[in-house]
């Protein structure tokens, strides 16, 4: 792990990501959180849509009540967490200043970048734009960030890191998020094949008999 500041990019294992960010990960940490996670009006919506939109169909009115259950919980949780609301809409900006004061503060964040379109069998397909992060901060410090892969196998009760890679500043910023993106994908990858064979807790959200082997198996 780089000495201070670092951002820790990781497969987010459904809800084993976040809870691994809050309790195990060393030193001083705070780990993007979706900013609708934390608004008691935005919760329903969006923890319907991105939990249990494909669960089968007689099963999902169960799912909206659940929703709407579990709101007040989820303000309380992530509010009170180590966290950074993360928007996609004209809030964004407030996402990036308060990664870049955490990171000027020593702290590490912790980002879970997928998004529904498959990579391979590990991880999926970034939402790149949390590079930029790394342009900011080098803008404010003249620090070139490092980005740590972390492979989360709650198979095994275990977290795995790898090698970090480095923000080149002087590149454009849209070859560095792919750079990036694809190294840490791609180490995640290669962290979780090194281990044997387990089963890997993807990001959809699919019944355990669903979810796909590391690699197969031995003959």
């Amino acid at each position: 792990m780089p000495e201070g500041a670092c951002i820790i990019v990781g497969n987010h294992a459904q809800m084993n990501g976040p809870i691994c960010a809050e309790f195990y990960i060393s030193g001083k940490h705070t780990t993007w959180c979706a900013g609708e996670m934390m608004e008691l009006k935005e919760v329903p919506s969006y923890a319907f849509r991105d939990f249990w939109s494909r669960k089968p169909k007689f099963a999902r009115p169960f799912y909206k009540v659940l929703s709407y259950l579990i709101a007040p919980l989820s303000v309380c949780i992530f509010n009170n967490a180590h966290t950074i609301p993360v928007y996609h809409d004209n809030r964004l900006m407030s996402t990036f200043k308060k990664t870049v004061s955490a990171l000027e503060k020593e702290s590490r964040v912790v980002i879970f970048p997928e998004c529904y379109t498959p990579y391979n069998q590990i991880v999926n397909d970034f939402q790149e734009k949390f590079v930029d992060a790394a342009k900011l901060y080098y803008k404010r410090t003249g620090k070139q960030l490092s980005f740590v892969p972390m492979y989360i196998a709650p198979a095994r009760k275990m977290v795995y890191f790898g090698k970090p890679v480095v923000f080149d500043a002087a590149s454009p910023i849209a070859e560095e998020r792919n750079r990036i993106c694809s190294y840490l994908k791609d180490h995640i990858t290669e962290l979780a094949l090194a281990l044997p064979r387990h089963r890997v807790v993807c990001y959809a959200n699919v019944p355990k008999k669903m979810r796909p082997y590391s690699k197969e198996e031995s003959l």
